[in-house]
Formats: structure tokens, C-alpha cells, sequence
């Protein structure tokens, strides 16, 4: 571990603040003032990896009594090290990540759930992702079918659990993050607030006019809230499929309710833009100012893009570089939503600082592909027999590779709880490393229809949207897809041997089905070959 305290909830720019000391308030509990000085914008606790190359940290997870910045009342929620958000973790590409995350929850209660898997079950239990990052998915490091669970008895010790993730020599730098993932639970989970921003540091970051800026991590939170009997606020467990949509969500930055930044005229930051929420894409637009775009989903550009409005989905990220001209008071806005407060002020910079020309990106091209899937997002209400907690929504991802159906017919009802849901022991794609695929995603949801597509260890290449080409393309790890609407991709299987999942990252969706089994395998494998689905590669 760091010598940081794992307590030290909360960072202002370029000091710490510590604010009132901790007080238990009840069994496995903690109460953690936080308070923001007004010309001070706030960031989450720094863990930097060593000298060595090794980050060697502990992740505590238990129930906490958080005090919000800019909010009147008290939130219970689960959090990583009493803060929303967790530590962020600064690493360089070949570092390891040596995380123990300490499991200080109650037990579960008892399932609930009928032995339906994509019903919401186990609030207590997480596991760990690394989103975004190219690293292993299986054994220690990312892998997300691992589970660790509460101690099973009140009064027994929390278990530790131990993540090694190594970083690859040539892993991108870039702005990527982490939260939990245990299929049931992680919508619950990331309601309230349990995720952290990971920085890999590398080439952008020595490019002169960015290494001149402030570096700012933005981490947008989207806490579902309803009142707590007795009093103050709590992050409801997803019981009913109208629990989390029937709370009121409330957006922090940092851990507080609309901060406020200050630059100089002319100043130049970079703001690390992270949509940690599980719920809402987000469309961000500082006003009156353009966001030059430098990077998204951790990839970097090849030069930068001036952008008016920059699309977030759930699990997105964007890293913008920042120069306001003339004195004023802008705010960074969600549509009708401020979500944090720029003031210009005081003295221009001097000497006056410059925006880059070009950037040390990978370039967005791939070669013609192998093989072409067809991954469609499908929604249907109350589609489903009644399940525990009312949960009768369909959300199912058919196409090439579907889960078939319960039945013996080839033509599934839409009340088949097994056809086109997630079944942990049905793997839906066999992929090849060293294949490149086109795949097209399309969402026909006339209800429910956010759906945003993630894929677990490589990053793809959007080329078109409804049919409008991207020129030029842009590497992501998760994209909207629009309602009624198709995006085609590009994805390269690089490095990485393994089981793991592609899903959508509207987190309750994927709680309740919308996720698949995906396995990297060798180049000597196979290609895994639909006869009904699949398509030749076009003609060169």
C-alpha cells in the first residue's frame, strides 16, 4: 500500500483537504465529512505505482455514511475506501497492479431470486474490471467471472481478495477506470457511486503544450437516492425493476454536487472526462467554450478535434483540452443539468499557452476484415413470466451467436427466459487472435432502447452510424447505440487468450440478461463459423 491514508477520501488541486476527523455511526459504518473550499476543485486520492514499476494497493469495500459536498443530506452506500469515487490509480504502461479489495459488506441475505441468474441478486458480492485496459481477462487480472463474496456469517473476518493486473509494455496511455462486475449485483453497485479512474501515463503526456496543462480527473457519478428510514439518504438494492429508475438520481463530480474550477485566461487544462455512471449517456457542452478532443475511451487522437458537444455513453470517456479566452463564469452541462462550474479570472497566462498541433495517436485503420457478426440489442416489456421482484423485462442480444432457446422449436417465444439472455455456461462467440471482424449492431428497442455497447479487452474501431461514415474512424470500448438505429465496428483480437464478455453497459440491462460469453482463442484455433448467421467477407 501507499503511504497515502486509505481514509483520505478526497483531493483538492494542488492540495489535500482534510476536513473533521472519522466517527463510527454504526455497525460497519463510517461517517466522512467532506467539504470543498470554494476555490478549490476537488480530486479523488492519488495511489501512484512505484519506482519499481509495481502499484501495490488495498481497496476496502463496506457500507458508508458519506457527507456530499453541496448536498443537504447524509448518503449510505457502498463505496470503495469510504469515497465516492474511489482512489485513482496512475500507472505507466509495463507497471503491475497489485490491488487486495477487502470485503467489509454484511452477508448476503438469501438469494432471492429463484435460481434465475439475470434476476438482481447478491448486493454484497463484487469482483474487480479494469475498464478499457488490454490486459488478461482471465485468472487473477481482468476477469469478471470471479466472485468475492462477504464473509457468509456476522462477527467472521472480511475476506481479502487479490487482483494482479500487468500492464502490457505497449499498452496505450489514456484515461480508463474501474468498478465492479459480479453479474446481478453491479448495477446495485454502481448506483452508488463504487468506481475509480485508472491513468496509464505515457507519450501524450510529454507532449510539451499538454505536459503545460493542469491535469484534472472529472469523474461523473450517477447516484440513485431515495429517502432512509430514520433519516438521510440510501442507495436502494436493485429488489424490483422499478427500483433504481423510481430513485432520484443525483450527478456528483468528484464526490461533490456542481464544484467549481478556476483557470486564467488563455490557461489551458486537460480535463479527464470519465462517465462512470451506469445509467445515463451523457451529452456534455461547456458553454460558449469548444472541448478539443485529444483522446477517447483511452486512445489517442492523431491530432486534435474541436468539438461543441462531446457524447458519453455509460462506461465512456473522452479527454479534452480546455482554453477559455476571456473572463466568465461557463458551465459544464448535461442538457438543463450543471454539472460542475468554470471560472475564468485574474491575470492571462503568461507566456501564453498553446493548443497542440498534432499528437502521438494510433492511427484508426484496419485491414479488410475476416469474418462479419450481426449482434442485435432487443428490449421487450413485460415480455417475461412474473420472477422474483416483478422483474418480466426482455433485454436479449440475438444475431450471430444468440443463446438458443429452452424449447426444442427453432422459433423461440418471447417468454423463453433462456433465448438471446446471458447463460454463464454458453459461450456466444469464439474469436481468433489475429482476426479482424466487422460487426453490426443494430437496436430495434421501441422500449427501454439505452442500450451502449461494451466489449471486454480490445477496443474497436466505429466506422459508420445509420449509415453515416466516420472520417476519420475512432477507436472506443463502448458506444451507443441508437434507438432504432445501427453502428458498424471494426475489432482487432490482439494478445489475449481467454473467456470473458461483451454487454450492455446500461448496467440493470446487463444485471438482467444483456450480456454475452465471449472466448479469445489461439490463432491455430478453428474460426468459429454460424451457418445461419454468418457472412463471407465482402470482395476485396
Amino acid at each position: 500500500m501507499t503511504g497515502i491514508g486509505r481514509r483520505n477520501v478526497l483531493k483538492a488541486f494542488p492540495a489535500a483537504i482534510a476536513t473533521g476527523a472519522l466517527a463510527a455511526t454504526e455497525a460497519g459504518a463510517v461517517l466522512v465529512p467532506k467539504t470543498v473550499a470554494a476555490d478549490a476543485f476537488p480530486q479523488p486520492e492519488v495511489r501512484r505505482s512505484s519506482r519499481k514499476g509495481v502499484l501495490s494497493t488495498r481497496l476496502d469495500v463496506r457500507f458508508t455514511i458519506l457527507k456530499i459536498p453541496g448536498l443537504q443530506q447524509p448518503v449510505r452506500t457502498r463505496a470503495y475506501e469510504a469515497s465516492v469515487p474511489g482512489p485513482t490509480l496512475r500507472v505507466r504502461a509495463g507497471d503491475r497492479i497489485e490491488l487486495t479489495q477487502v470485503n467489509a459488506l454484511p452477508p448476503d441475505k438469501s438469494h432471492g431470486h429463484g435460481g434465475q441468474h439475470n434476476v438482481p441478486h447478491d448486493f454484497n458480492t463484487f469482483n474487480l474490471h479494469t475498464h478499457g485496459m488490454h490486459v488478461d481477462p482471465k485468472g487473477m487480472a481482468d476477469n469478471v467471472l470471479l466472485t468475492f463474496p462477504p464473509a457468509p456469517r456476522e462477527g467472521m473476518a472480511a475476506p481479502h481478495y487479490l487482483s494482479v493486473i500487468d500492464v502490457p509494455r505497449d499498452h496505450p496511455e489514456g484515461t480508463f477506470w474501474y468498478h465492479p462486475h459480479h453479474h446481478g449485483s453491479s448495477a446495485t453497485q454502481l448506483a452508488g457511486g463504487m468506481a475509480g479512474v485508472i491513468v496509464v501515463e505515457g507519450d501524450t503526456d510529454r507532449v510539451p503544450q499538454i505536459a503545460a496543462a493542469r491535469d484534472v480527473v472529472v469523474c461523473i457519478n450517477e447516484l440513485k437516492l431515495r429517502e432512509r428510514t430514520g433519516g438521510g439518504l440510501e442507495v436502494p438494492d436493485l429488489t424490483a425493476e422499478t427500483t433504481l429508475s423510481g430513485a432520484t438520481a443525483k450527478f456528483l463530480v468528484n464526490g461533490a454536487v456542481e464544484p467549481v474550477i478556476t483557470a486564467a485566461p488563455g490557461e489551458v487544462q486537460r480535463w479527464r472526462l470519465v462517465n462512470a455512471g451506469g445509467f445515463t449517456a451523457l451529452t456534455l457542452e461547456l458553454q460558449d467554450q469548444a472541448l478539443h478532443e485529444i483522446a477517447r475511451d483511452g486512445i489517442t487522437f492523431m491530432k486534435p478535434a474541436p468539438r461543441k458537444k462531446i457524447s458519453l455513453p455509460m462506461g465512456g470517456r473522452s479527454d479534452v483540452l480546455v482554453q477559455p479566452k476571456t473572463a466568465g463564469t461557463y458551465h459544464l452541462k448535461h442538457g438543463n443539468l450543471t454539472l460542475m462550474t468554470l471560472k475564468v479570472q485574474g491575470t492571462p497566462a503568461s507566456p501564453p499557452m498553446e493548443l497542440p498541433t498534432t499528437l502521438p495517436g494510433r492511427v484508426p485503420k484496419l485491414r479488410r476484415p475476416d469474418h462479419r457478426r450481426t449482434l442485435i440489442f432487443r428490449s421487450d416489456h413485460h415480455a417475461l413470466p412474473p420472477a422474483p421482484g416483478g422483474f418480466r423485462n426482455a433485454y436479449r442480444i440475438l444475431g450471430t451467436g444468440h443463446t438458443p432457446g429452452a424449447g426444442p422449436s427453432d422459433v423461440p417465444r418471447d417468454d423463453d427466459l433462456r433465448w438471446g439472455r446471458f447463460d454463464p455456461a454458453y459461450v456466444n462467440h469464439t474469436l481468433r487472435l489475429g482476426d479482424v471482424e466487422e460487426w453490426t449492431l443494430t437496436n430495434p428497442s421501441t422500449t427501454h432502447p439505452n442500450h451502449p455497447f461494451h466489449l471486454h479487452t480490445n477496443h474497436f474501431l466505429v466506422v459508420s452510424v445509420d449509415g453515416k461514415r466516420l472520417d476519420p474512424p475512432i477507436w472506443h470500448d463502448t458506444i451507443q447505440i441508437p434507438p432504432e438505429g445501427k453502428v458498424v465496428i471494426r475489432v482487432p483480437f490482439e494478445d489475449f487468450t481467454g473467456t470473458t464478455v461483451l454487454h450492455c453497459h446500461q448496467l440493470q440491462h446487463e444485471d438482467e440478461g444483456m450480456m454475452q460469453l465471449i472466448q479469445y482463442v489461439s490463432r491455430d484455433h478453428p474460426p468459429q463459423v454460424n451457418p445461419t448467421t454468418h457472412q463471407p467477407p465482402p470482395p476485396a
